[in-house]
């Protein structure tokens, strides 16, 4: 039988980074760290919130190199088991223990296949399957009883992404696992980028309603009576939203279309359960997006009284 042929180690041009870049809009300094590391042959954590194109990054780096992309989801019930793979029940009962009855699981899969196995929320997984992750980076290879041991193709790398300010089913991070990394802080990008990536993801072409969207969502970020903001995820559903509720009618008036209405009602459909009230304060989360709708579109020079609801 005819062995498969390693996939070379990729090399990093800047012809490459420039074909990647165009599958993201911005990041280019990320990108390019991201690049490196992994071109040096280093696995990355990446850290930061929700909705900041860690995982886009990723994609994106994969899909060029011509490398599976295996994504993992870290909760509780990522155990070892699940991570490594398993020897099929029904076979073992037929056949004992084999080689031949063993079911990779994706951390198998994705160091014989020479991908990229990437962990989402690595600070969900139980602490015994991070031990396995862990030796499999160190060594690059695993040892499966009743298998053997499998090592890993040269392009194979251990990629990850954590939210750090999000402690609700959680694990404390050691200092041993965080030795293994290569570690890149990941925030926000700024307004420009952010309406570049919601008129891309939502295909509208109107302006106005990508600006709204966008500084809605970004004025949840800081707001004093939230502990979490929105990431441009909602103004990806916010506009989205409005330009369907647009379609529809009901907002006409003599006027045209009213559009603070229609950007109030698809920002507390779209904003208000990505926001996270701070227990010591008594608002609600419609109340906390009516407020930022109201500074937005009423306390600024030049806004008509006739334009305000009510």
């Amino acid at each position: 039988m005819t062995s498969r042929p390693e996939p070379a180690t990729p090399s990093v041009t800047a012809a490459r980074r420039d074909a990647i870049a165009r599958g993201v809009v911005g990041r280019r300094r990320e990108l390019d760290l991201v690049l490196a590391a992994v071109t040096a042959g280093r696995d990355v954590l990446l850290e930061g919130p929700p909705g900041t194109s860690k995982s886009t990054l990723l994609r994106a780096v994969t899909g060029h190199w011509g490398v599976p992309f295996v994504l993992v989801e870290g909760n509780a019930e990522l155990t070892p088991a699940r991570l490594v793979g398993h020897h099929n029940p029904a076979r073992v009962l037929r056949e004992d223990y084999s080689a031949e009855n063993f079911v990779p699981g994706p951390l198998v899969d994705a160091m014989q296949g020479g991908g990229f196995l990437y962990i989402e929320e690595l600070n969900r997984a139980p602490e015994d399957t991070l031990n396995v992750l862990l030796a499999a980076m160190a060594e690059r290879e695993v040892v499966v009883p009743r298998v053997g041991t499998i090592t890993a193709l040269p392009t194979f790398r251990v990629l990850a992404s954590m939210n750090p300010f999000d402690d609700t089913g959680t694990v404390r991070i050691s200092d041993s696992v965080y030795d293994r990394w290569c570690r890149l802080a990941i925030g926000y990008q700024d307004e420009a980028e952010e309406r570049a990536i919601v008129e891309v993801r939502t295909g509208s072409g109107d302006e106005r309603l990508v600006a709204d969207g966008v500084a809605l969502t970004r004025a949840t970020r800081g707001h004093p009576d939230l502990r979490r903001g929105s990431s441009v995820r909602g103004a990806i559903d916010l506009v989205a939203i409005a330009a369907e509720l647009v379609g529809l009618g009901g907002y006409d008036t003599d006027d045209g279309v009213d559009h603070p209405r229609v950007v109030l009602d698809a920002a507390l459909l779209a904003l208000s359960a990505r926001i996270g009230v701070d227990e010591a304060s008594d608002v609600t989360p419609e109340q906390v997006i009516t407020e930022i709708w109201e500074n937005h579109f009423f306390s600024r020079p030049g806004v008509r009284r006739r334009d305000r609801i009510g």
